[in-house]
């Protein structure tokens, strides 16, 4: 959920702990994301978890002074209609792609297929993270990008990070309303890893987090 790349070499035993804090927190997070029977509710439950470790915890991408600390977030209204269970076909299986993060080096990006949104609202590649022990990873960019969304583009699964909606052996669940910016839309001491060209929807994704309307 936080992506925090750029976490350099420097860094305290103290400041490696708090960070693996947040991804267990995160983890259990969506565990109980997966675990509940109603997306909406779990969605509900998500915001306001976020909102706690964004407000409070010491590894928050958040500066100190940042008023979202005190207001919370902002998030499009859940929309159970962009919630899907995709089928991944290996298109452009084994694509490579290096992301230069500053402190991190280059993170390697290889392709494992493309998920199929219904309804003509086109598909987005899944890449998996060559570094730390693996994970699946989805960027995307669309329509809402510039406007009332980060203009680089929001996150919809990082599962190095904890962020996982889960799946089939075929299928990935892909639920827009979970789409979350990343680290570096807060403080650009972060660097993240953004949406290549494989991952830009043309459409208005009016789901998940967006900019504050403050």
């Amino acid at each position: 959920m936080r992506a925090a790349y750029g976490f350099g070499v420097a860094a305290s035993a103290s400041e490696r702990l708090a960070l693996a804090g947040w991804r267990r927190s995160v983890a259990e997070l969506y565990a109980q994301v997966r675990a509940g029977p109603e997306p909406e509710a779990a969605h509900e439950r998500w915001r306001a978890r976020r909102d706690e470790l964004f407000a409070g915890h010491p590894q928050s991408p958040l500066p100190p002074d940042d008023p979202l600390r005190r207001t919370g977030l902002s998030y499009y209204p859940y929309d159970a209609a962009l919630r899907f269970e995709a089928p991944v076909h290996p298109d452009g299986a084994g694509d490579l792609r290096e992301v230069p993060t500053g402190g991190d080096g280059v993170i390697r990006l290889r392709r494992i297929g493309r998920a199929q949104l219904p309804a003509g609202r086109g598909s987005l590649a899944i890449w998996w993270l060559e570094q730390y022990a693996g994970g699946l990873f989805v960027p995307f960019r669309d329509a809402t990008a510039g406007d009332t969304t980060y203009g680089a583009g929001r996150y919809l699964l990082d599962t190095a990070k904890g962020a996982d909606l889960g799946g089939s052996g075929t299928t990935l669940t892909l639920d827009l309303n979970f789409a979350y910016h990343p680290s570096c839309r807060y403080d650009p001491r972060w660097q993240c890893p953004l949406a290549p060209p494989a991952n830009v929807l043309d459409w208005r994704v009016e789901a998940g987090e967006r900019l504050d309307r403050n």
